[in-house]
């Protein structure tokens, strides 16, 4: 395996481990999935912090995993490491026979190890190989998509997944240059984005080649189709008090976190009923409003952190909910009894002759 490549600095672990305690921390075994295991450094924390949790980590870079298995070794009698992809979660689930699971964390991205390898293609700013693939295993390279996709094909992936405004003549610069001879060194193509972006355009933003490599390397990796998938299992195989937590770097992956829980947080019965119609109540609550950021002392020790965006969510159970509601609405009830006029107290006042008979609905507010 070798020396270790790279440092790996966890992005907003002590805030991770604070949304996962209580759900982590709740009594006897529990089960936690690093889906992004990488180096390991957020799921050796949980290790440390919760003896009776038990690791499911996946990760699809061997070399990562071998580097985790090491760093992981002391606890090795509550581990699973598997190679996989995190939208293959659910069948890793059920083929270690865990039908639920308390923790779930997405650490998004490029790691730290892909990033500072230079033989693995992801960084512009150091030549090598155009390979990106996180799997080297199989799947298609950075370089067979810059030589053999048609301009439409190569314009769309650099808009879509790079949101890059120069796509069209990126993509066309990209096909003059094959044109004379296979493009394969990552310093080149940095080199033609550069190229195709106006001068003024260059000045701002970073790099010019940072949104064209983002692209890529989403497309070889097929990280957002993979991510779209992965979500919603996740969210399913969560126990009621499980919590999933999200550490998006980029919009794209932001957005697709942001719709996949807002899809669970939100009811889908009819507005204008009065009650919750069964099975239509939330079945999660998010942990803070909106996506959280870094602090500037986060970013200052790993700038690596200045583009992420956490999200987390608690699984619920909607009953016990409903039934809270309730037992609120009757409360609330009694108390404005005791407030009538010429009333002594709810259980004294009768039928509200306001009321008609057999009607025991009340319009409930907001936070009751």
């Amino acid at each position: 395996m070798g020396e270790l490549r790279g440092t790996h600095v966890p992005v907003l672990l002590e805030r991770c481990l604070e949304l996962l305690a209580p759900a982590l921390g709740r009594g006897g075994r529990t089960v936690h999935v690093d889906a992004t295991l990488g180096l390991a450094g957020h799921a050796e924390a949980v290790l440390q912090a919760h003896p009776e949790t038990v690791l499911v980590g996946l990760d699809r870079d061997t070399e990562a995993l071998a580097h985790a298995r090491v760093r992981l070794a002391r606890f090795a009698d509550r581990v699973h490491l598997e190679h996989a992809v995190y939208d293959e979660l659910p069948e890793v689930l059920d083929r270690l026979g865990y039908p639920s699971v308390d923790g779930v964390l997405f650490d998004l991205g490029v790691s730290s190890l892909q990033l500072d390898a230079p033989d693995r293609g992801f960084a512009y700013a150091q030549d090598a190989p155009l390979d990106m693939r996180m799997d080297q295993t199989r799947g298609v390279t950075a370089e067979e998509v810059v030589n053999t996709y048609p301009h439409p094909d190569l314009a769309r992936v650099l808009r879509v997944y790079g949101e890059e405004k120069f796509a069209g003549r990126i993509a066309s610069a990209i096909i003059r240059e094959r044109e004379r001879g296979r493009i394969t060194s990552s310093a080149r193509l940095a080199e033609l984005v550069r190229e195709s972006i106006p001068a003024p355009a260059r000045r701002t933003g970073g790099h010019p080649a940072k949104r064209t490599f983002q692209a890529l390397r989403i497309e070889v990796n097929r990280e957002l189709a993979a991510l779209e998938t992965a979500l919603p299992a996740a969210l399913d195989k969560l126990a009621v008090g499980g919590r999933l937590v999200v550490l998006s770097y980029h919009s794209l992956e932001d957005r697709l976190t942001k719709q996949a829980l807002a899809d669970r947080v939100r009811s889908t019965g009819p507005i204008d009923l009065p009650v919750e119609l069964p099975g239509s109540e939330p079945t999660f609550r998010l942990l803070s409003r909106g996506a959280e950021l870094p602090g500037e002392a986060e970013v200052t020790a790993n700038p690596r952190a200045a583009s992420v965006r956490l999200r987390a969510a608690e699984r619920i159970d909607p009953q016990a909910r409903q039934r809270g509601r309730t037992d609120r609405e009757r409360y609330r009830r009694r108390v404005k009894g005791m407030h009538q006029p010429g009333t002594g107290s709810a259980t004294e006042s009768g039928p509200d002759p306001r009321r008609a008979p057999g009607d025991t609905t009340d319009e409930e507010g907001e936070g009751t």
